[in-house]
């Protein structure tokens, strides 16, 4: 069975809910981030600064990622001197909250995600985008052209790698990765 995916920014009440609650299920529950919750959600501290990618399965939130271009980034607080290790004049933003139900994993989907976030991200004249990615994913993060440029940060629970990606080499790149 095929499944239509949609991909478009998050725009309804009903879409910012899902993403609170994949966001409780990710970085609560699977990456033990921020402590648990009665309510079994999660707000991001910069939900106003955030743009939501977001990938929809019959109206149903099943994939996100954010841009967000608004200093202090996260990881501002965690590599001192944070424009020290990145490419001289390049524009900044933060892609965050990368997020994909279970059984959406293993296909195209976060390629798609971080494609749809790309095109949006040099569309505004962004041209590398800055994250933390868990170190159970380093592999995936370089294979679709992410580079380490500091040492991994975060608690014992949940360490992430520093890392930042050229906006229009990885468009090049999940362009052609998206059509084989």
């Amino acid at each position: 069975m095929t499944v239509d995916l949609t991909f478009k920014f998050a725009e309804t009440d009903d879409e910012i809910e899902q993403i609170h609650r994949l966001n409780y299920r990710t970085f609560v529950e699977e990456i033990p981030q921020h402590p648990p919750n009665p309510e079994r959600r999660l707000v991001d501290k910069f939900h106003e600064e955030n743009s939501y990618c977001i990938c929809l399965a019959d109206q149903r939130l099943v994939g996100m990622i954010t841009l967000r271009d608004r200093r202090p980034f996260s990881l501002d607080a965690k590599v001192p001197d944070l424009d020290r290790w990145l490419p001289a004049g390049a524009k900044l933003c933060e892609i965050r909250l990368l997020a994909v139900e279970p059984a959406y994993r293993g296909r195209t989907l976060f390629a798609q995600l971080l494609c749809f976030a790309a095109t949006e991200g040099l569309r505004r004249g962004y041209t590398l985008g800055l994250a933390s990615g868990t170190l159970r994913q380093t592999k995936l993060y370089q294979h679709l052209g992410f580079v380490p440029f500091y040492q991994p940060v975060g608690t014992a629970d949940a360490r992430f790698q520093p890392i930042y990606l050229p906006l229009q080499a990885a468009l090049d790149f999940l362009q052609k990765f998206h059509t084989r």
